[in-house]
């Protein structure tokens, strides 16, 4: 990816510093060493089995449903799960951990031999993937970190992770496996922070989905559904 170019970035940092009454810094600037970190108590000493139970507490309170299984029984369980929705058309991600969780003779196999649409997201068709992600019954991902606190499944863009198979289908179907659930949005926050640090490139966009689409804006009255997928369905893959 070509660098950007930063128009007026020291007049915009100058105007800053005035309106906070100081010079405008640009050394000697250091991280606070901050006395108290909540943030780090939350869930602390909890095994993953721990974090696994407070993960599915949480899901219970959003809305959204949530299937055990491990890695021999996971195509199973899958399509069990899209069963349940209505069946296809069938939107994923073009995402290695589909073959390495043997989930690729289900995408490219069974379910097109029972008339059941799939398709992989193929950056080179650009819009075309859109048009069938707003087509799809099921959207399904995996999750790259799952939060506990929030049941929260973190998802990274990048060439075949388009954004729009999560949001675009009718339902919505994460693929968790359980190395990737952490406390909260801390481990999320410093795990991408260490990628930046460490010079590597980071996705365009990073989304945090939490259940299916909700609102409370009128009257605090929540309303599932409202601007994405209906229903959501996260798969616990135990022994991964």
């Amino acid at each position: 990816m070509t660098a950007g170019i930063i128009h007026h970035r020291d007049k915009f940092l100058q105007t800053i510093a005035k309106k906070l009454g100081r010079e405008q810094r640009t050394t000697g600037v250091t991280r606070p060493r901050w006395k108290h970190l909540p943030q780090w108590s939350v869930f602390k000493g909890y095994s993953q089995e721990d974090l696994v139970e407070a993960f599915k507490s949480q899901c219970s309170r959003i809305h959204t449903d949530v299937v055990e299984t491990t890695t021999d029984q996971l195509a199973a369980t899958l399509k069990q799960v899209v069963a349940g929705y209505g069946g296809g058309p069938v939107v994923t991600w073009d995402d290695p951990r589909f073959a390495e969780y043997g989930l690729s003779p289900l995408l490219h196999e069974e379910w097109p031999s029972e008339k059941i649409d799939v398709h992989v997201w193929n950056a080179s068709i650009g819009q075309k993937n859109i048009e069938f992600a707003e087509k799809a019954n099921v959207g399904i991902t995996f999750s790259d970190i799952t939060l506990a606190e929030s049941g929260t499944v973190v998802l990274f863009s990048s060439g075949g992770k388009g954004r729009t198979v999560s949001f675009l289908p009718q339902t919505y179907v994460a693929i968790v496996p359980k190395s990737t659930i952490v406390p909260r949005m801390t481990q999320a926050a410093v795990f991408i922070h260490k990628q930046i640090e460490k010079g590597e490139q980071i996705p365009s966009c990073i989304n945090f989905i939490t259940g299916p689409s909700n609102s409370a804006d009128i009257e605090m009255n929540l309303v599932v559904g409202v601007h994405g997928p209906i229903k959501a369905t996260y798969i616990i893959v135990k022994d991964r």
